[in-house]
């Protein structure tokens, strides 16, 4: 039987990220995610609609989204969903759906401190340079169209 589990996000944080690291010492990073869909109904009446996500990301993403990342912050995420279940304190069954991040984007401009740099588990963390340490290309006004 084939299967497919993907998620694509982009929104914005909800909280700053709760960084936390496992006895193994493994980071891992919780955050909300709020995206918004605008549409207009049947009369014409414009309507938003906010979905909450809640993410976690591991090891050195982990990190990174917790260095460059707080509350309001744009970002595009890429994961799988994870059904968690437990019971809790009071005896009552609990559950819920989250996205487990595989990879990720900042979104945003330099002076916000969330562009320029990227992460994925696959790819290791890497990390691109801050807009600001790329040498910037002459505008020339002479250009006839």
């Amino acid at each position: 039987m084939a299967s497919y589990n993907k998620v694509l996000l982009l929104g914005n944080l909800t909280r700053d990220p709760q960084l936390k690291y496992t006895p193994s010492q493994t980071a891992v990073v919780e955050f909300g995610l709020a995206t918004n869909r605008k549409w207009k109904d049947q009369s014409g009446q414009q309507r938003d609609e906010t979905c909450f996500v809640d993410c976690v990301s591991f090891g050195k993403p982990a990190e990174t989204l917790n260095k460059y990342m707080s509350k309001g912050k744009s970002l595009f995420v890429e994961g799988r969903l994870t059904f968690e279940s437990w019971t809790a304190q009071d005896g009552s069954k609990r559950s819920r759906l989250r996205v487990t991040v595989e990879n990720f984007q900042f979104i945003g401009t330099p002076d916000q401190k969330s562009s320029g740099a990227g992460a994925g588990a696959a790819a290791g963390a890497s990390q691109a340079a801050p807009m600001d340490d790329f040498e910037q290309v002459p505008h020339d006004d002479d250009i006839p169209f």
